[in-house]
């Protein structure tokens, strides 16, 4: 087991280990690695304690390479209440990843929580380990391995069912550093396409070119419970929703927008 996802190199780039790999490649990194560390960089440019990262919207431009990368930050609408942060992502001299996130000002007062109803009794509690879906078989290198998984549900595309499914990083995404709540919510988030995959792997590729999150709430603790749905289309695209909730409740949503299509 990797140290970490990433180790530091220098003023804004990093070197990216094994454990970012992603299933489709040994030298490609998985997206929610990348996606991380891009909102990792915007909530370290020009932070605000009255603000907290909200929603972050990533591009994956091309895949992102297992090796150095490179990320700088702008603010492109500065604000009081509301801030829009901008991160690009190069490696090899190519911009591979864009992500967008909005900051929002905290609420001074003590303004009503609304959720929607918690799941059914039991739901919310993180299962004792048990074995992987087949799914997973020959597919733990890498990104798989570096996260613990807990299933409910799914993980199995010859069932056709909902996913729902624990897990939580079992290394940091930088050493000596503990992630935001909004970089474990993308670090995890990424994998709804995958643990609800409804097509052969072996047979065709759904890979996502983009990742969404949006937080009503920072998540509470390590685990993060993914509640994924994908459905394809006969033109080539696919999407992937997903609930992120903690021992607590909802806590956000994710959505990616898959590309679909034989090996």
């Amino acid at each position: 087991m990797h140290g970490a996802f990433y180790e530091p190199a220098g003023t804004d780039a990093f070197v990216a280990s094994p454990a970012t790999a992603g299933p489709w490649s040994a030298r490609a990194q998985h997206g929610g690695p990348p996606s991380a560390l891009a909102a990792r960089a915007i909530e370290h440019h020009e932070p605000d304690e009255r603000q907290r990262l909200a929603r972050v919207a990533v591009d994956i431009l091309r895949p992102v390479p297992v090796g150095k990368v490179t990320v700088r930050v702008r603010t492109a609408r500065p604000g009081r209440r509301v801030a829009l942060l901008e991160a690009i992502m190069e490696a090899d001299g190519q911009e591979v990843l864009h992500a967008r996130g909005w900051r929002i000002a905290l609420s001074p007062g003590e303004p009503p929580a609304a959720s929607p109803a918690p799941g059914p009794p039991g739901a919310l509690e993180v299962p004792d380990e048990r074995p992987l879906p087949a799914f997973f078989d020959g597919r733990l290198a890498g990104y798989l391995s570096a996260i613990e998984w807990r299933f409910l549900s799914g993980g199995n595309f010859n069932g056709r069912e909902r996913a729902r499914v624990w897990a939580r990083p079992r290394i940091p995404l930088i050493p000596g550093e503990e992630p935001s709540p909004m970089g474990r919510a993308l670090l995890i988030a990424d994998s709804g396409s995958g643990v609800s995959a409804v097509l052969d792997p072996a047979r065709f590729l759904f890979i996502n070119v983009d990742l969404t999150v949006a937080l009503q709430r920072d998540p509470a603790g390590e685990w993060l419970l993914l509640d994924a749905a994908s459905a394809i289309g006969d033109q080539g695209t696919g999407l992937a929703e997903t609930v992120l909730s903690d021992v607590a409740g909802q806590c956000g949503r994710g959505l990616q927008t898959l590309l679909v299509a034989p090996r």
